[in-house]
């Protein structure tokens, strides 16, 4: 009797240990989940998630004694969407600088944007973009001050992987006076002007010791714009701290110096153009492409541009250029969030013939790679951060589903749960994941 009294009480005992073990768990019953890699729903998965990672996924896993239990059974589950080229930290608007962004820049100081791209990562964040590739036009690095406090958990917003200050030949995307133009204030912090091999290497370790991820570079914003030989430079300089380049192209020898020097990304398309698109499959170069839809308040597109953009997607979509959905939604339209106005891209896509699966595809396992995050975030695989959405639709089907968003969750965290806002546990008063390294 007291032998079994005693197995007893040692069963209950590890019962209790392994149910307080498991409290830390988060099951996810997911009526479809979406595989965007394979192009495939598969149906009646558990997702099961241990702290910020996900520790496994099949159709009849066991969920432990004690885990909560997200019934997500009548929607489809699908891996966080990325946007791999925005600026969170820019928001210009018709009122009171007439949609021109240098007078944004003039009239808003670095703070005033940092708070406002906190706002704007918040509202991609509600929209299901996980992971945003924040490429310049932030002030004085109020882009690697948004990626420190998400990072830090301070607040809730997407992974950033952020470029710093754009760097380019004197004046960046600027025309100042020669006046304004003296010491080059009128263009800091916007631009870094680096038009000899020195100051090129200076800004970009500028960048880097400031908290860039990413280095972004004006190809050709001038006549001056950079040769092939300097884009190597460039290239070789970042890759001492892993890190990548992305060029803002908007003439065909630009683009061509671009490839010719093995750059990693393109952003823009207008310069693009089935030659250029033949040689970036060959190369592997990502296509940040940014085509802008018609029908966005206050953004007109004429007919006629709007079929070049159409054209030129298509175009590279037959040429197997590796594409991601990019946005270079830096605006305010009335009545939509920062997230639902970058979700309008998906109808120039539509509208191009781009398959629904391959859309998916931009929007996630290629925004992952692009973005190099592909080791750790994205999949929902055993292993990789918990960043998941899920919609009622099936995106496969009709991709407008991503257009409601009905739960995120972000490292584990709920953010998003029946169409609402609940990020209460991602805010903090102080340092949580340690020392707030650049």
């Amino acid at each position: 009797m007291k032998r079994v009294t005693i197995a007893l009480l040692a069963s209950l005992l590890t019962g209790a240990a392994l149910a307080a073990q498991t409290t830390g768990v988060t099951a996810i019953r997911a009526g479809r989940l979406l595989d965007p890699e394979a192009g495939v729903v598969r149906l009646n998965q558990v997702i099961l998630i241990e702290g910020t990672r996900i520790r496994d996924v099949g159709p009849n896993l066991a969920i432990p004694a004690g885990a909560k239990v997200i019934d997500l059974s009548t929607m489809t589950v699908l891996p966080g969407l990325v946007d791999a080229h925005n600026h969170l930290a820019l928001t210009y608007k018709p009122v009171p600088e007439n949609n021109v962004y240098y007078y944004t820049y003039v009239q808003e100081s670095t703070a005033l944007r940092a708070i406002q791209a906190v706002s704007n990562g918040i509202q991609m964040l509600a929209s299901g973009f996980t992971i945003v590739r924040d490429m310049g036009n932030a002030g004085n690095y109020a882009d690697s001050a948004l990626r420190q406090a998400i990072e830090q958990g301070w607040i809730p917003g997407p992974t950033i992987i952020n470029s710093g200050i754009i760097i380019g030949g004197m004046g960046g995307q600027f025309f100042p006076t020669p006046e304004m133009a003296k010491d080059h204030d009128i263009v800091y912090p916007e631009y870094l002007d680096a038009d000899t091999p020195d100051e090129i290497v200076k800004a970009i370790r500028q960048n880097i010791l400031f908290g860039a991820k990413v280095i972004k570079i004006c190809v050709d914003c001038k006549p001056y714009g950079y040769t092939a030989d300097e884009i190597r430079l460039i290239i070789r300089e970042s890759a001492k701290a892993n890190m990548k380049v992305e060029g803002h192209v908007q003439t065909l020898d630009g683009a061509r110096s671009a490839i010719e020097a093995g750059i990693w990304s393109i952003a823009h398309s207008t310069a693009l153009n089935d030659e250029m698109h033949k040689l970036m499959a060959q190369k592997g170069i990502w296509r940040a492409g940014t085509e802008t839809p018609r029908g966005l308040a206050g953004h007109p597109v004429s007919a006629q541009a709007y079929q070049r953009t159409l054209e030129g997607l298509k175009n590279a979509y037959d040429n197997k250029v590796p594409l991601t959905f990019s946005t270079d939604a830096d605006y305010w339209v009335e009545g939509m969030t920062r997230g639902e106005v970058c979700l309008e891209f998906l109808k120039t896509w539509t509208d191009a013939g781009i398959p629904n699966a391959d859309i998916l595809r931009a929007m996630t396992i290629n925004g992952y790679k692009v973005s190099g995050t592909d080791e750790t975030r994205g999949p929902i695989k055993a292993g990789f951060f918990a960043d998941l959405i899920a919609v009622a639709g099936n995106p496969l089907d009709d991709v407008a589903a991503l257009k409601q968003v009905q739960f995120v969750m972000k490292d584990g965290e709920v953010f998003k749960r029946d169409g609402v806002m609940t990020p209460a546990a991602f805010f903090h008063g102080g340092p949580v994941n340690g020392w707030r390294i650049r």
